[in-house]
């Protein structure tokens, strides 16, 4: 199996699942693998265009999805940009009972947190 590229676009008040979530592709029985391009550091002058470059660099772009999400402007700038430069993007619901899929998400679908759903979304990158 190949390592991809996937960018991860979260709010901020999700980072800890975002651990999880990366964290989980060093499990032995993770069926897949990707290298995580997310950004870890604060907002800067220079953050759309770093984001933008680390976008166009990812086979794909995946964005966890919760109801921190409307109010997370920085993590809509992310998925609008991945849709604008037509990078593959999925959402993944990473919390029970909320399913707003974010309207800049355009036709992406959004799918729930297994290993089957990120597994085929990566493997078809």
């Amino acid at each position: 199996m190949a390592s991809k590229t996937v960018f991860i676009a979260f709010a901020k008040e999700d980072e800890s699942t975002r651990n999880l979530f990366t964290g989980q592709r060093v499990h032995p029985d993770t069926p897949f693998e990707f290298t995580d391009m997310s950004v870890k550091e604060p907002y800067s002058s220079e953050w759309k265009a770093k984001v933008r470059a680390r976008i166009r660099r990812s086979d794909g772009v995946i964005a966890l999805i919760s109801s921190s999400t409307p109010m997370a402007t920085g993590q809509l700038w992310e998925i609008s940009c991945a849709v604008e430069e037509g990078v593959p993007l999925i959402g993944i619901w990473i919390e029970d009972g909320y399913r707003t899929k974010p309207t800049q998400m355009g036709s992406a679908q959004c799918m729930a947190w297994t290993w089957d759903n990120v597994a085929d979304f990566i493997d078809g990158l």
